[in-house]
């Protein structure tokens, strides 16, 4: 096949992207943004890279829409001829081109949320807490409703699973751009303001191009706090208050902001960042005080800014708006305390006594960051407390819009973060307690890790002592397999403060990972609650009591289709002993950003429980890039967190649980067949002899471990001769890069072809929403993966039987989620993910096939070479860093 002439090029280009129907603006910003980068590549590349990026850029877009042996074979071909310093060049390019479209797509997603925000018929019951509580009341009556919005929780965690492959400085550009865009779409056409807004886009991209795409080391934890951070000041500090006003001013309408707020704060933030420990020994009792530490900090700042803010502004005259009683009494203790300041606040406020208490209460703040004895707030109810007399004390001078405006969001603020920000949680494996408690019976000297496991009990007893109760408390126990492994926590609190110690509060959560552990979590429930420090526990929190579920690790155990199916009937369990028990459950989903490891739309996931798993309350980790794609940009993090607390309201309500029985009832037969069908079949492929090197060899599973993604190892310390502790990031990771995807959709094709009633599944993803998100989200894995691709990443094994198996699978699986969806095509359902995704594809095609090359010498070096090529080692980790960012998932 002969290279297509430049204006032919130019007419398939155009023909493609025509073919997505990108909205205009858009479209738009995809055209300015790539002639910037062309320009970049003529500047700042070397001679010819811009005519050798688009050489490959046309011909893989030509193999993805003829589809032909001889345009793939060409594409190839193309990646294959550079020098492998000319193909690092391409990589970068097409890596920073992603970046770029990713950027182009947020700022569409951003225009369209404005648009739909500023309807007043916003009804559906999905789409906001206001419609979905709307919707309820009129199942269950306004004042159930009302209680029930009045409980709602939506619990994020963030953790630093190594699954962002992007630099932090990167990320920053990208953030900078992004800022950029925006202000260069406001600008009016031809005018100077426009040239110049272009001009920093192109200083930006040009900056972008130059930067290290690859962290030169792992991050320390303490930098995966601080990039965690970013996400806090940037948006979640102010997004989440605003998502509260949002839902409060739908439901009082005109009347919102001018009397007491019927929304509460529902959002509790936490976080795993420099407290998971499990299988990551750079997290010490150190690094978790010096991650609460900076969490306090950023807060305690956020705060006082805030307050500074509110208090300059409020100059309502004592004449027009009179203090309370309360409110004086408030003034003549802070004057007491810091005379100086309140003398100089008086001076510079007279008659406006309101304004002078919230410039004392920032410097109590600012005391309480800076330790400050004297003045320091000593837990956060007490500034609440100083906040709501300065409320009331407004309110009841008339001046209600006030007391109800800003002020209230403050308060919200207060009341959602208090003064740790996230609720830092521990994690650990349940072996290291039973291996420490072993030495402690024995009467061992202890070991460095005896020493360092009890000293983490003993600094979560001081963050309690710092920030209050809520800062830390929470412990997490991987691997759960007996109620022993859940007291072992409070025997050793119990070791590490000593006879006459207090040990710290303490909620011990089990994690149930493995499909075995799954099935055993009633049983181990049911016995440690009759353990006395955890039926102690219990009690004091009014029995309430947090359970989590790994998605991860029982994908990996008997594969996705039979784990989800056994996730479903786990938490039915644990639902219904918990309503025997009498006890407030929050299941706790441990659901990672890829769909082998749980990801996918959250909200969608909820309307899928089972019936009283949520009850009103919702929680789950988020990680890595999810992290910067829900959160990273204040629009689209009120949009996902009114989504997700819609689809909380909406699960418990009579309607969508009596649905979602009835469907696991009629269906219980398909389930039944497809969980046994699709082990099976997993279990062909996984635990078929040399299946562990096999896999090693086909996928770039052994180099992730050089890609500097996060401070935790990639691996418990094994061999490639076994699975068994392999960690199900680089599972994930390793066959999304190989665009094969496969623990994401591995077994459902041979599942579906063993119920084999074609009519039958078309009515179960209709009526059964368990079902339908399964196929949804294997549409989506299946959509991203490329079976060309695939096929020679499974060629560089020596295993013809298990590539065909793969390929095989990936085949009936693609058919039988057509069928049953009644598509054509994958994801004809969802045109804006489809378009996404096949916009992407052909330049992801690009960045494979280097990768692929790279991948191919590698394997192909002699065995006695005394270490591998580090130019080829680094065009790989370039392919992934940019696969990654093309596809928008890894881990």
């Amino acid at each position: 096949m002969r290279e297509p002439t430049p204006t032919e090029a130019i007419d398939l280009v155009g023909r493609y992207e025509a073919g997505q129907r990108i909205p205009e603006q858009m479209r738009a910003d995809v055209r300015v943004l790539g002639a910037l980068l062309g320009r970049v590549l003529r500047e700042s590349g070397s001679a010819g890279l811009y005519e050798d990026v688009e050489r490959l850029r046309v011909a893989t877009i030509q193999a993805y829409t003829d589809e032909t042996p001889e345009a793939f074979a060409r594409a190839a071909k193309i990646a294959d001829s550079f020098t492998i310093a000319r193909a690092d060049e391409v990589a970068r390019a097409f890596t920073v081109y992603f970046h770029l479209a990713n950027l182009a797509e947020e700022q569409q997603r951003v225009r369209v949320l404005r648009e739909r925000n500023s309807r007043v018929d916003r009804d559906d019951p999905g789409d906001s807490i206001a419609a979905a509580f709307t919707h309820l009341a009129t199942e269950v009556g306004d004042e159930t409703a009302l209680a029930r919005l009045h409980a709602l929780r939506f619990h994020p965690v963030f953790t630093a699973h190594p699954t962002e492959a992007r630099r932090r400085a990167v990320s920053s550009s990208i953030r900078r751009l992004s800022t950029l865009l925006a202000e260069y779409d406001a600008l009016a056409e031809g005018g100077a303001d426009k040239r110049r807004a272009e001009r920093r886009l192109l200083e930006e991209i040009d900056t972008l191009w130059r930067t290290a795409p690859l962290r030169p080391e792992k991050p320390a934890p303490t930098d995966e706090v601080r990039a965690v951070m970013t996400v806090f000041d940037d948006t979640l500090f102010t997004a989440v208050p605003h998502v509260y006003r949002r839902v409060d001013d739908a439901l009082q309408g005109l009347a919102a902001g001018a009397r007491a707020p019927i929304v509460r704060p529902f959002v509790r933030v936490g976080s795993w960042v420099g407290g998971d420990r499990d299988g990551n020994p750079f997290v010490t009792a150190s690094v978790t005080r010096k991650a609460a530490g900076i969490a306090a900090e950023h807060v305690l700042l956020g705060l006082e800014t805030a307050t500074n803010r509110i208090g300059r502004v409020l100059t309502l005259d004592e004449a027009v708006t009179p203090p309370s009683p309360e409110l004086l009494a408030l003034w003549r203790r802070l004057r007491d305390a810091d005379e100086d300041a309140a003398a100089e606040v008086a001076k510079r406020s007279p008659g406006e006594p309101h304004r002078r208490i919230l410039l004392l209460l920032a410097r109590k703040i600012r005391a309480t960051r800076t330790r400050d004895a004297d003045l320091a707030y000593r837990d956060p109810e007490d500034l609440l407390a100083d906040l709501r007399v300065v409320q009331s004390s407004l309110a009841a001078a008339g001046a209600a819009r006030q007391a109800y405006g800003h002020l209230q969001q403050l308060i919200w603020q207060v009341e959602t973060y208090g003064f740790h920000l996230a609720e830092l949680e521990v994690r650990q494996h349940s072996a290291v307690h039973a291996k420490v408690l072993a030495e402690l019976d024995a009467g061992d000297p202890p070991s460095a890790q005896t020493e360092e496991v009890l000293e983490v009990f003993r600094t979560i007893a001081a963050l309690q002592r710092r920030y209050g109760p809520r800062a830390a408390g929470r412990y997490i126990v991987s691997f759960t397999q007996s109620a022993d492994d859940l007291a072992n926590v409070h025997r050793l609190a119990r070791h590490a403060v000593g006879a006459d110690g207090t040990p710290p509060v303490l909620d011990v959560i089990p994690l149930f990972e493995t499909f075995a552990d799954l099935q055993a979590a009633p049983r181990i429930l049911a016995e440690i609650v009759q353990h006395p420090e955890f039926a102690a526990r219990l009690d004091a929190t009014g029995r309430r009591l947090e359970v989590m579920l790994g998605y991860s690790d029982s994908s990996k155990d008997v594969g996705p289709v039979a784990a989800n199916l056994a996730l479903y009937v786990a938490q039915e369990a644990i639902s219904a002993w918990a309503r025997a028990e009498g006890i407030e459950l929050t299941l706790f989903h441990g659901r990672g950003g890829a769909l082998g490891r749980g990801g996918g739309p959250a909200n969608s996931a909820i309307l899928a429980q089972p019936p009283h798993s949520v009850d009103g309350r919702f929680k789950l980790t988020e990680q890595g890039e999810v992290i910067f794609a829900r959160y990273g940009d204040p629009a689209i993090a009120m949009r996902h967190i009114d989504q997700v607390g819609a689809a909380i309201l909406l699960a418990s309500s009579p309607e969508i649980e009596q649905r979602n029985s009835a469907a696991a009832e009629r269906y219980a037969d398909v389930a039944a067949t497809m969980d046994a069908a699709s082990r099976d079949r997993f279990f062909a492929l996984v635990k078929a002899p040399g299946f562990a090197p096999w896999f090693a060899t086909v996928t770039p599973m052994e180099e992730l471990g050089l890609l500097a993604l996060g401070s935790r190892p990639a691996r418990r310390g094994l061999s490639v001769e076994s699975l068994e502790d392999l960690r199900a990031i680089p599972w994930v990771f390793a066959w999304t890069q190989a665009r094969i995807n496969l623990a994401g959709w591995f077994g459902l094709g041979t599942a579906l072809e063993a119920v084999g009633d074609p009519e039958r599944l078309k009515t179960a993803y209709a009526e059964w929403p368990l079902f339908r998100t399964m196929i949804d989200n294997v549409a989506m894995s299946l959509a991203k993966a490329d079976a060309r691709i695939a096929r020679r990443y499974l060629d560089l094994g020596d295993r013809d039987d298990l590539a065909d198996l793969v390929m095989a699978e990936m085949s009936l699986t693609r058919a039988w989620v057509e069928r049953v969806t009644g598509a054509a095509d994958l994801l004809e359902n969802k045109p804006v993910l489809q378009r996404a995704v096949k916009l992407r594809s052909p330049y992801v095609d690009a960045l494979s096939l280097l990768q692929l090359r790279a991948l191919r010498a590698l394997r192909d070096a002699p065995s006695d070479a005394p270490e591998p090529d580090p130019e080829l080692q680094r065009l790989l980790l370039l392919s992934v860093s940019g696969v990654a960012a093309g596809l928008q998932n890894t881990g």
